[in-house]
């Protein structure tokens, strides 16, 4: 799927005027940041449903092209949606070029449970985070920080200190210099004695 999404200039602001871009099938959105003023843009509703159905979308760079402006790198800084509907209804984007420094959350993605010794040994798995704030710059920013949990083993923990992180990846959480923020990620519980 593109990473470069169309938008037009919005000329209307206010509640009114994003009431009626959601009734003509659009999504309002802003553009900020970077020390460049504020854009207020529109996107077409079928290309935002269709965009985020890929849950990436979230933790990439996007290349917005506006209509009648120029193209813009962004990231995805917000997003609200209908309460009823769950349709989009507002995006926020902030400018980044590839060497801004950006903090974001970031999923986790478990791999090897099935392997794992401890659950083949009866240990129960449990996953206590499901993702992670991470600080790196725009073209490092991982959509995923996979985690090899194929050799864990019964009565062990993994804890965010013992990730293997991409290049260029922090975790916020341990920059703080306090062990009491390097939290486990999962654990397996002791294997089930039978008898």
């Amino acid at each position: 799927m593109s990473h470069t999404w169309t938008a037009e200039i919005r000329t209307e602001e206010g509640k009114g005027a994003s009431r009626r871009l959601r009734h003509a099938q659009k999504v309002p959105a802003i553009i900020y940041g970077a020390g460049k003023d504020a854009v207020s843009i529109a996107f077409e509703a079928k290309l935002i449903r269709h965009g985020f159905e890929d849950i990436n979308m979230f933790n990439s760079v996007l290349t917005i092209d506006v209509q009648g402006g120029k193209t813009e790198k962004c990231i995805v800084k917000d997003m609200q949606r209908h309460p009823s509907t769950g349709n989009v209804s507002h995006i926020d984007l902030q400018r980044v070029t590839n060497d801004s420094v950006i903090i974001k959350k970031v999923p986790f993605d478990f791999e090897g449970k099935s392997k794992s010794a401890g659950v083949k040994a009866g240990g129960q798995m449990t996953f206590l985070q499901s993702t992670v704030e991470v600080r790196c710059t725009a073209k490092n920013l991982p959509t995923t920080i996979k985690v090899d949990v194929s050799a864990m083993e019964a009565g062990s923990s993994l804890r965010l200190s013992q990730l293997t992180l991409p290049k260029g990846v922090v975790i916020t959480a341990l920059t703080h210099g306090n062990s009491d923020y390097d939290q486990a990620v999962v654990v397996v519980g002791k294997a089930k004695r039978i008898g």
